[in-house]
C-alpha cells in the first residue's frame, strides 16, 4: 500500500553508532549529549534564537500554554489537527472558532476581532500544511488587544517568510516531530522562541519545574525528549536538504498536471513551501470518496485532513459553525508524496484523480469554492 506519507528512516549505520554513545554513556534522558547537539543543530538550521526540545508536539502547546500564562478562552482555528484545538481544552482554555480564509485555509484575520471575549488571552493560529497564516496581521490584532499569539508550526519546519524563519513569529512556534513529519524523531516536538526569558521558563516547565539538584522553583511537567529520539533526528536532519528537493519535484509534478483542474492551497506570498503535505480540494464530499476509493482499490491510500472542521465536535462547545472551515473539511484529501514515492505510484495518483473529473461540471475551481462555501450557509447567515 503507497500511504499518504512514509517515515524517513536516515542511514542504519549512523543511528547504530549513536546508539552505541548511548550504551557507551548509559545517558538516556535528562538533556543528554544527543539531545543537547541535536538542538544547537536545530537552533543554527532553522535559524531562529531559542528551541526547547519536548517529547511530542502536543505537549510543546500545552507547555507554551502555561508559560505564557493563558487563561480564558484563546482564538483559533477549526481547519487543523485536533491537537490544536484539544490542547487548548486539556489546559481549561475555551477555544473560540474563527473561520478560515478560502484561499490560503489559514485562520482568518479578518474573523478574529468580532470573535474576541473578555476572556480572551490568546491566538492559536496553525501554518496549515505549512503555509504561513498571515503574520502581520495577526499580531496587529493581537497588540490591539494584548493577545498572545502561539503558532502551531507543526507543518512549519525549514519554512521560512520574507527571509527569515516563520517560526520566530509570535510569542511562541511550536513543532511536531512525530514519524510522520518530514523531519521526526520518531515522536518529539519543539517550543521556538526569540524571549530568553521566556525560553528559560518554558525549559523549567518540561522538567517537573526542576531549576537544579537541591532546588524546585514550582510545578511542571515531564515533557524531555529522549536521547534515542535525539539520535534519530540527527540521522533525519543530515538529510533534511535532500527530503526538501524530492518532495518540491513531486509536488510540482502534481501541481502541473493538476492545474485548472483541481482546487489547491494559495500560498502565502513571500513564503518558501517545505512541501510536508500535498492537499487538493475536490469539487464536494461524494467526489472526494468517490476518487478516495478508486486509489484505494489501487493501493494508494491518501488521507483526510483535516476531517472534520473541529468546530463539530460536541466536546468543544463551538459556539457558531464556520462555514468555510466545514466546507473544505468535506473537500480536502491529501496525497501521497514522500522521497522515494515511485513515479509509477504518482502517475496513478495524476491518472486516478483526472479520470474521475466530471467533464460535464468542470468550471473554474474558484467558482467552485464560492459554490462550495455558499451551499452550506443557511439562507438566513448568508451575507
Amino acid at each position: 500500500m503507497i500511504n499518504v506519507t512514509k517515515t524517513f528512516l536516515g542511514d542504519k549505520e549512523q543511528f547504530k553508532q549513536y546508539i552505541d554513545r548511548i550504551y557507551e554513556t548509559g545517558w538516556l534522558t535528562n538533556h543528554g549529549p544527543l539531545s543537547e547537539q541535536l538542538e544547537e543543530r536545530l537552533k543554527a538550521f532553522l535559524g531562529v534564537r531559542n528551541i526547547v526540545l519536548t517529547s511530542n508536539g502536543t505537549l510543546a502547546l500545552q507547555v507554551a500554554y502555561q508559560a505564557l500564562g493563558i487563561k480564558g478562552s484563546a482564538i483559533t482555528t477549526p481547519f487543523s489537527f485536533v491537537a490544536t484545538s484539544s490542547s487548548l481544552y486539556w489546559e481549561k482554555i475555551r477555544p473560540i472558532f474563527a473561520d478560515i480564509d478560502p484561499h490560503t485555509w489559514n485562520l482568518d484575520p479578518a474573523r478574529i476581532e468580532a470573535c474576541i471575549e473578555p476572556d480572551t488571552t490568546a491566538i492559536v493560529a496553525t501554518h496549515v500544511f505549512g503555509n504561513p497564516c498571515d503574520v502581520e496581521a495577526i499580531q496587529a490584532i493581537a497588540d490591539r488587544h494584548g493577545l498572545k499569539v502561539i503558532y502551531d508550526g507543526a507543518h512549519a519546519f525549514g519554512v521560512r517568510y520574507k527571509g527569515s524563519s516563520v517560526l520566530g513569529r509570535g510569542d511562541v512556534s511550536t513543532l511536531s516531530f512525530h514519524a510522520t513529519k518530514l523531519f521526526h524523531t520518531i515522536e518529539g516536538g519543539a517550543i521556538i522562541t526569540s524571549d530568553d526569558d521566556l525560553a528559560a521558563r518554558l525549559r523549567l516547565l518540561c522538567n517537573f519545574g526542576i531549576a537544579d539538584t537541591d532546588r524546585i522553583d514550582g510545578p511542571g511537567i515531564n515533557s524531555k525528549l529522549n536521547e534515542v529520539s535525539a539520535a534519530m533526528g540527527l540521522c533525519v536532519l543530515d538529510h533534511v536538504p535532500e527530503i526538501f528537493a524530492e518532495r518540491a519535484e513531486i509536488a510540482q509534478r502534481y501541481e502541473m498536471a493538476f492545474a485548472g483542474h483541481l482546487d489547491m492551497q494559495k500560498p502565502q506570498p513571500f513564503s518558501e513551501r517545505n512541501y510536508s503535505y500535498f492537499p487538493v480540494a475536490l469539487r464536494d464530499e461524494s467526489h472526494l470518496l468517490k476518487s478516495r476509493t478508486r486509489l484505494n482499490q489501487r493501493e494508494i491510500n491518501p488521507r483526510r485532513y483535516f476531517y472534520p472542521s473541529l468546530d463539530t465536535l460536541d466536546y468543544l462547545q463551538p459556539q457558531r459553525p464556520q462555514w468555510r472551515s466545514r466546507a473544505l473539511s468535506q473537500r480536502v484529501l491529501c496525497l501521497p508524496i514522500y522521497p522515494g514515492l515511485p513515479r509509477r505510484a504518482q502517475d496513478q495518483v495524476v491518472d486516478t484523480l483526472l479520470a474521475d473529473l466530471d467533464t460535464e461540471h468542470a468550471r473554474p475551481f474558484a467558482s467552485v469554492r464560492e459554490v462550495a462555501d455558499f451551499a452550506l450557509v443557511p439562507a438566513t447567515e448568508r451575507p
